[in-house]
């Protein structure tokens, strides 16, 4: 069939639903710089460090829930269009508390947004995307969570020495990219799968017939017409024999994307540095060179996640974080976890971590479910990825501190190798699948498709 894709719609739509990525990436780590400036000014103990940094993070739980069930009911551009708002108001709430309550009152409503944002953005993306070009889209969420990681490690470094409201401009700076993210929504469309599954058959076909062309427009409508006729989309098809492997590999990714450490690293890269003896400027100047890193790989992500596939490349960022968990264990073991060595250490893991594990997990996580329970279904995994997160963010200054350097990236390098055995013993391959397709590969008589091996029918689009 010849390929008609429009190709610059469906980088505007990407590209639109994936700037709440960058509003994602921003929130989690503007606190980053921040929280040296937060432990002087509320004299904070470990554990009131660990709620500073994950009370974000436990208000994403709410959001990301919330989220995945209004989005059937008010669409996922209209929820999108609340999320934006609710960024603007809460960033400037946080960088305004009087209080260290208050900023834990503002910090925990922003997660509405993040966790909103959270599962919103990847949903639309892929409910927009063609098959071929689906990681790539997948992966410029993923992207846009890495710049907007590398924006709030420049404000960061930027206004350290601007004096006692330093820490309250690096997070009311959020309203910009915020309002930039409501007005770029306002023309875009809705997704085509919600759309028909709302009855609004013709809209879902001109959007699939702009994206596509009309010849796969009629394909596709009548691939989703077929998912959709299957009876079901209550919480009890989720523990039918076929999405019951869907949600448990969902489920166990969840956990171990944030076992593995990448958000320890991520908000703490400047304690960590300051305990391997670098000062404050220069560890604050060194995120920013761990956001470029992260942004560089995230690159590389983008151009072979479509060729090499999502399982062998979770696989082999899996090995390498763990073998680089091992060196930081290692180093602190023989008392050598001090300057360029655990800094290069770090970069390496980001490196891991960008190219091979961030940008599949957001792209796969959409992939697996079905078109008539994938918001509802979503809301599982993307749910228990922010628990896990905040579990450790919460903790890891403690354990960090208090138990210590070795066991605790120890733990970290044996998460990552289960995160391995794990995605090669059950996680299947979606590369180049329709996401109807995709169904098929769960379906209790399809016991001769194994995980991991697509249909030869594959590579639709």
């Amino acid at each position: 069939m010849r390929t008609t894709t429009n190709i610059k719609y469906v980088l505007f739509l990407g590209a639109t639903a994936a700037l709440g990525g960058l509003l994602f990436g921003f929130d989690i780590a503007i606190i980053t710089g921040a929280g040296p400036f937060l432990l002087e000014r509320f004299k904070l103990d470990d554990l009131s460090l660990g709620w500073a940094f994950s009370s974000l993070l436990f208000g994403c739980v709410i959001g990301s829930v919330v989220a995945g069930r209004l989005t059937d009911t008010y669409g996922r551009r209209g929820v999108l269009l609340w999320v934006a708002g609710l960024f603007a108001l809460t960033s400037l709430g946080t960088g305004l508390a009087p209080t260290f309550g208050w900023f834990i009152v503002f910090r925990s409503l922003g997660g509405l947004a993040v966790g909103g944002a959270s599962i919103l953005a990847p949903l639309y993306v892929a409910e927009v995307s063609p098959a071929a070009m689906r990681g790539r889209m997948g992966t410029l969420y993923q992207l846009s969570i890495v710049i907007g990681i590398l924006i709030s490690y420049i404000i960061n470094y930027q206004l350290h020495d601007l004096g006692a409201w330093n820490w309250r401009w690096m997070f009311m700076s959020g309203v910009v990219p915020s309002v930039a993210f409501f007005a770029l929504l306002l023309p875009a469309p809705e997704t085509p799968r919600y759309l028909f599954k709302a009855g609004r058959e013709k809209e879902a076909y001109d959007i699939l017939a702009r994206i596509d062309g009309h010849d796969r427009a009629m394909v596709e409508l009548e691939q989703i017409r077929a998912s959709l006729a299957v009876a079901g989309g209550s919480l009890k098809e989720f523990f039918k024999p076929g999405l019951r492997r869907a949600m448990g590999v969902g489920f166990v990714l969840a956990i171990l994307v944030h076992f593995s450490g990448i958000n320890t690293v991520v908000d703490y890269a400047p304690a960590i540095l300051k305990s391997a003896g670098w000062q404050i400027d220069a560890a604050l100047f060194s995120t920013f060179v761990i956001g470029f890193v992260n942004f560089l790989f995230t690159l590389v992500s983008f151009w072979v996640i479509d060729r090499y596939g999502r399982k062998v490349l979770y696989i082999t960022g899996s090995i390498g974080m763990t073998v680089v968990l091992a060196a930081l264990a290692a180093a602190a073991a023989l008392g050598c976890f001090r300057g360029g060595l655990v800094l290069g250490l770090l970069l390496t893991y980001i490196a891991f971590f960008a190219a091979c594990i961030g940008p599949v997990f957001w792209t796969l996580v959409p992939e697996i479910f079905p078109n008539r329970i994938r918001a509802a279904a979503m809301s599982v995994p993307v749910l228990t990825q922010w628990v896990a997160n905040a579990i450790m963010v919460l903790f890891f200054p403690a354990a960090f501190n208090q138990i210590g350097k070795v066991p605790t990236f120890t733990f970290l390098a044996v998460m990552a190798l289960i995160q391995a055995i794990f995605t090669w013993r059950r996680v299947p391959e979606t590369k180049g699948l329709s996401l109807e397709e995709i169904e098929t590969l769960w379906q209790p008589d399809k016991g001769k498709a194994k995980p991991g091996v697509p249909s030869k029918s594959g590579g639709a689009g």
